[in-house]
């Protein structure tokens, strides 16, 4: 591999893309998705998956668990764990609820006294946990019925909202802007470039001339790759500024994951200009293949755990979902590296890259 060869490729192609002002695209686009859909976009998700711990092994504590599980609303487990443990559940996205029982519960009904239920929930989804808080009353209240007392004297929620304290929507909606616009620009970008050498017919300089389609594939995403990487920096300043959004996580586990994703979604744009030839087909290939699983199936709109079947599938094969992971941790949860998830999903994404550039590379073939 000669690095003259791709430096040669490389200085041309940013002067292409200067002059054809394409160069100003990698920043615009993603900014105004992010302002627009940032502001713009208000959603309810709901599907409860939700852990009891049960420390009073009580008839009715018996009962109330009993409700959960005849409920379609919840999705329930019982553990006989610590309640650090159960938080810890919630930290690593496995449980959107924990309620905790008291161990006093049923004498306290039975005295007439107060009793307080704990509840934690997972507020990365605002509107999604204020349904969740719902139905858990719904229950309780339920529970107050058959035993004939006054629930709104006799037994108390001690609700906590866990990532999201405030139930802004901003801090569900523009994390996941992230990883639509890092998608979604490079992918467009890369698709063009190609595509419009096929269209005008300069990719016959290439299929004519001594250059290995490893070097071209390097230098063509190389220049794509160092402009739209700088968007990693100017996101995380907007989204922390002018969405106030806190930064929990570790920003070099932001950075690198960000580099692999934006790897991934050049493999995008690659596949695509590969299988067509006109710059407008490309276009609609790629907006299709990036903003609908974008949208869909992130995590943004909707949790991955609430899927179903072909949607839950779906899910996992789209890279944007890992990475999405990643970037709600890093704003909200804070797990970092500790997170062995994280890291997995981090190989993930490399392994993604690296599909699609041999991918790409095999299917480019020098045609004369």
């Amino acid at each position: 591999m000669r690095l003259r060869v791709i430096k040669a490729y490389f200085v041309k192609e940013l002067i292409d893309l200067y002059r054809s002002k394409l160069i100003f695209m990698p920043y615009l686009v993603p900014l105004l998705i992010v302002v627009l859909f940032g502001y713009g976009i208000k959603m309810q998700v709901t599907g409860v998956r939700v852990l009891i711990l049960d420390n009073d092994h009580s008839k009715i504590s018996r009962t109330l668990i009993s409700k959960f599980e005849h409920s379609k609303y919840f999705n329930t487990t019982v553990e006989n764990i610590t309640e650090e443990e159960g938080l810890e559940k919630i930290k690593k996205a496995s449980k959107d609820m924990i309620v905790i029982i008291p161990s006093s519960f049923e004498k306290n009904i039975l005295k007439g006294t107060q009793s307080e239920i704990g509840v934690f929930v997972d507020a990365s989804f605002p509107s999604r946990s204020s349904t969740m808080t719902n139905y858990v009353q719904g229950v309780i209240y339920n529970l107050a019925q058959d035993y004939h007392i006054k629930s709104s004297q006799m037994i108390q929620l001690n609700n906590r909202n866990l990532f999201n304290q405030s139930l802004r929507d901003e801090e569900m909606i523009v994390p996941g802007l992230i990883g639509l616009v890092l998608l979604v620009s490079p992918a467009i970008l890369t698709a063009l470039l190609i595509s419009k050498e096929k269209e005008k017919g300069t990719i016959f300089n290439f299929y004519s001339s001594s250059v290995t389609g490893a070097e071209f594939l390097i230098a063509k995403l190389s220049a794509i790759f160092t402009l739209t990487s700088l968007n990693i920096f100017i996101l995380f300043f907007v989204v922390i500024f002018l969405f106030d959004l806190p930064f929990r996580g570790n920003f070099f586990l932001y950075w690198i994951s960000s580099e692999l994703y934006i790897l991934v979604a050049l493999g995008f744009g690659l596949l695509v200009s590969i299988v067509v030839s006109s710059q407008i087909v490309a276009i609609v290939v790629t907006l299709m293949l990036t903003i609908l699983p974008g949208f869909l199936y992130s995590g943004m709109l909707m949790p991955i755990s609430s899927m179903n079947n072909e949607a839950y599938i779906i899910a996992h094969l789209y890279p944007v979902m890992y990475y999405n992971h990643i970037i709600y941790d890093t704003f909200l949860v804070g797990q970092g590296f500790d997170s062995s998830l994280n890291i997995l999903y981090l190989s993930l994404l490399a392994g993604y890259a690296l599909l699609f550039f041999f991918v790409g590379l095999f299917f480019l073939k020098k045609e004369i």
